[in-house]
């Protein structure tokens, strides 16, 4: 299979939702996607099956049998830029987000549907995220993680993110408590260089090449 990221745009809002849906279904409800794209502060980015066709997305559908295999593909001949989405757009199996406030990008949320998790696709939204963030000129990245979520926790901690508090009864469902976690600056030549070298792992394990790039930030994603 071969996946690429590219902005969120309007079209993709009933699919994304979909996605969330069955990612966190205990947090209710689930955002309005469709304001989010309106927020000055939010941007969103999506992970394509370039190999699968999006079908018409029905209310109630549950996701369609994915096929196996795995062919990562990112690079700055294929990221996102200023084109639209084609009409037979491309199936969305994963999503990610920001805000950014002054020198601050707070990832809001990464999710990689069911059917796709294990095979690189949260890593490489979280990279995306990452080069978005640089891109919109943020100095540093926060986030909060489920207390119990060991597995996210240590991905994060790969990539350069450290605890730096905790908060109580964070998450409304089940009253857990949220890991708060940040990075020293995303522009600093020790996390760039750290960042090259986990892209380039990635890039190793799934055998294709991972290079940085993207005009993630020329435009609004409603403009897409």
């Amino acid at each position: 299979m071969t996946y690429s990221i590219r902005p969120m745009c309007q079209e993709d809002v009933a699919r994304v939702t979909e996605v969330d849906r069955e990612a966190f279904p205990t947090q209710l409800p689930p955002p309005n996607y469709r304001q989010e794209l309106g927020n000055q502060l939010a941007r969103y980015i999506v992970a394509c099956d370039e190999t699968k066709t999006a079908p018409e997305v029905k209310p109630g559908k549950g996701l369609s049998r994915l096929a196996s295999g795995i062919k990562r593909w990112f690079n700055s001949e294929n990221s996102p830029g200023n084109e639209s989405p084609p009409t037979d757009k491309p199936y969305i199996v994963g999503f990610a987000g920001i805000w950014v406030l002054v020198d601050e990008a707070h990832i809001t949320n990464i999710a990689v549907c069911r059917q796709y998790q294990r095979r690189g696709i949260g890593e490489l939204l979280l990279i995306s995220t990452i080069d978005l963030a640089k891109e919109l000129k943020a100095s540093i990245m926060t986030l909060e993680v489920r207390a119990s979520n060991i597995t996210a926790q240590d991905l994060y901690r790969k990539y350069g993110f450290v605890q730096v508090g905790v908060r109580r009864g964070y998450y409304l469902d089940n009253r857990e408590d949220g890991v708060l976690m940040s990075t020293e600056s995303i522009t600093s030549a020790t996390f760039q260089a750290r960042l090259k070298h986990l892209r380039e792992d990635l890039a190793r394990k799934w055998g294709s090449q991972l290079k940085p790039g993207g005009n993630f930030s020329t435009v609004r994603p409603e403009e897409s």
